[in-house]
């Protein structure tokens, strides 16, 4: 599936950035749990411009007001409060999943290695950490393939506890139709203190690479807290130039972790759609903590 037009970056004060010291132990501990061995490099050319998500948020605190014929749901679980259901913002209705099914993919490869009794290849380990770090394409249709596609994907969401997400046609990975609420019970069984198909190593994995975003792409629900893990998705749709924009993870608000999964379409721009997840995200967890 092509990539969407990338928008000109930006500086801002948001971006995370990591130290490249601090980064090379990261990724080192991040390799480590994706494999029984380590990974081996990303070849440059592996990671092309042309098959990354990239953009940079604007930015401002002001009230979540869709532009035009935008559409947001937004869901949020207080992972340390005493609730088990998410709170959710808008109609909990399905929405294209973009690059944010990435997650998805992992988690479905991850359970199979887990039948079979067996960690991550080292290319296997390759291609995940390429397709959550940067959001790679190729590396992302190369996973779908080997899950299955479609039937693999629901066949581990049906284990996850995920009742509404439903595989896109073919190879089209990114047309998988998915809800916020659905997103938060992924998340919960990636992050979530309760038992879940997922085994110890293979959460320890997702979650590390979902803290390994790369330095273009940490925006979405990172801004509604600190210590974030996220994976952001977009997508321009050709027939009508309007962008799909999603983010899902996890933040730390005033000493609670909140599981965030943020979804739009409609947006006129990609830094429109952008915005609004990130005023979305800040208002959700805002409100949640406030509880």
């Amino acid at each position: 599936m092509p990539h969407a037009k990338t928008p000109t970056k930006s500086a801002t004060g948001r971006r995370r950035r990591f130290a490249l010291a601090g980064a090379g132990v990261l990724l080192a501990s991040a390799t480590a749990l994706v494999s029984s061995g380590p990974l081996p490099a990303i070849p440059a050319a592996a990671v092309t411009a042309a098959s990354r998500d990239a953009a940079v948020p604007p930015g401002s605190a002001a009230p979540v007001v869709p532009l035009n014929k935008a559409r947001v749901t937004a869901a949020v679980l207080d992972l340390d409060g005493t609730g088990l259901r998410p709170t959710l913002y808008g109609d909990d209705t399905p929405y294209d999943t973009a690059s944010i099914i990435k997650v998805d993919i992992l988690a479905a490869l991850l359970l199979q290695a887990q039948d079979a009794g067996r960690p991550l290849d080292a290319t296997q380990g390759t291609l995940a950490r390429a397709m959550i770090e940067h959001s790679d394409n190729a590396a992302a249709n190369a996973l779908w393939r080997q899950i299955g596609l479609a039937p693999g994907l629901e066949a581990a969401n049906k284990r996850l506890g995920l009742t509404s997400t439903k595989g896109g046609p073919g190879f089209l990975w990114g047309l998988t139709r998915t809800t916020a609420s659905d997103q938060i019970r992924l998340l919960r069984a990636v992050f979530g203190p309760g038992p879940t198909a997922l085994d110890k190593t293979s959460r320890s994995a997702i979650r590390t690479l979902m803290t390994h975003i790369a330095d273009d792409q940490s925006w979405g629900v990172s801004a509604a807290g600190s210590g974030w893990a996220l994976k952001n998705g977009w997508l321009e749709r050709t027939a009508t130039g309007l962008w799909d924009i999603n983010s899902i993870g996890q933040v730390t608000m005033n000493g609670h972790r909140y599981l965030v999964a943020v979804l739009s379409d409609g947006n006129t721009s990609m830094n429109d759609g952008i915005s609004l997840v990130e005023r979305t995200a800040r208002t959700a967890v805002s409100a949640a903590s406030a509880r």
